[in-house]
């Protein structure tokens, strides 16, 4: 059953009415086929509309919708032959970050990403997609072991920002989102990296470093959650919604800001509503970037990345940020 956002409340009973109508029998007085399609076409319509015009804080909202896929969903569905690889090598193993070998399309590629989890067993297991720096130490060992077999790395990212608890603090948090953006400029191989939900913080750029960036187009990227600012800027969370809307936090905004250099087009309603269909926007997405990085000699994929990175905000003065 699809979980509906507070925006869609019109869209559900639509498909509540819908799913009513289909239950019933034709009869002489009312035609249920003609019936059906059109209260379709209507929820077709509003369902694109609504779409069309959400606010940043509704896209937060779609960005962490329950049934938006996760990692685990992506690499089910484009990589072949996964070999999952776990631990940091030095303190334990952080399953908010996942990752492994496996074959794109037939080439060996690397997968790290954030996992969040579908229901709350899984979602407390890895964390929400907060990371401790295990995670992102587990992120530097497969970074350095892709480059060592000249393998391109694919990153997706989906967190609200790494783990701040106390644990996390002792073993060096910053210091290991730091390496772990410092390996991601570093590298010597193709990284794409796709924001699929939410990119949070530094959490979100220790994976995201990459030559090429690209976003869903109801995710959303941001230095610190709305609620996050709130709280800093008004000792309240009530007003994340204000502070949404003035982080420029949307594909679209980071796109004209040149923080991006994609958008990914998402199906009407969101990922969570076709999940295969967004499978295979990022697939054309992913052949076409590996394709035009694969051909670039590894000394300027680093040259490329590391001033693209540089120069990001000379970039945004230009544009009047």
């Amino acid at each position: 059953m699809l979980t509906y956002l507070d925006f869609e409340k019109p869209i559900a009973e639509l498909e509540s009415r819908i799913r009513d109508m289909n239950n019933l029998e034709s009869g002489e007085e009312i035609n249920i086929a003609e019936e059906v399609e059109r209260l379709e076409g209507k929820r077709d319509k509003l369902l694109r509309d609504t779409y069309a015009k959400l606010t940043p804080w509704q896209k937060i909202k779609v960005a962490r919708h329950p049934q938006r896929p996760h990692f685990k969903d992506y690499v089910a569905q484009l990589i072949t032959d996964f070999m999952p690889l776990a631990g940091d090598r030095a303190f334990a193993d952080d399953v908010a970050i996942m990752g492994g070998l496996g074959r794109f399309n037939g080439q060996s590629v690397v997968v790290i990403g954030h996992e969040k989890g579908h229901d709350t067993q899984s979602r407390i297991k890895h964390n929400f997609g907060m990371a401790r720096p295990e995670g992102y130490r587990k992120t530097v060992r497969l970074l350095k072991l892709a480059e060592q077999f000249d393998i391109p790395v694919i990153t997706l990212v989906d967190t609200s920002g790494a783990y701040p608890g106390i644990g996390a603090e002792e073993r060096g948090q910053a210091e290991a989102i730091a390496r772990s953006t410092e390996t991601c400029l570093g590298l010597k191989v193709p990284l794409v990296s796709i924001i699929v939900g939410e990119g949070g913080s530094g959490g979100a750029v220790a994976l995201a470093a990459g030559n090429r960036v690209m976003m869903m187009e109801h995710s959303v990227y941001s230095v610190i959650s709305p609620e996050g600012c709130a709280s800093i800027l008004w000792r309240t969370s009530d007003k994340a919604e204000d502070a949404a809307n003035a982080l420029k936090i949307t594909a679209q905004d980071l796109l004209k800001l040149q923080v991006i250099d994609e958008i990914i087009p998402e199906p009407v309603g969101g990922a969570h509503r076709d999940h295969p269909l967004t499978m295979e926007a990022i697939r054309k997405t992913l052949e076409t970037a590996l394709s035009e990085l694969s051909a670039l000699s590894g000394e300027k994929l680093k040259t490329l990345r590391r001033e693209k990175f540089l120069n990001m905000g000379q970039k945004m003065g230009k544009v009047g940020l």
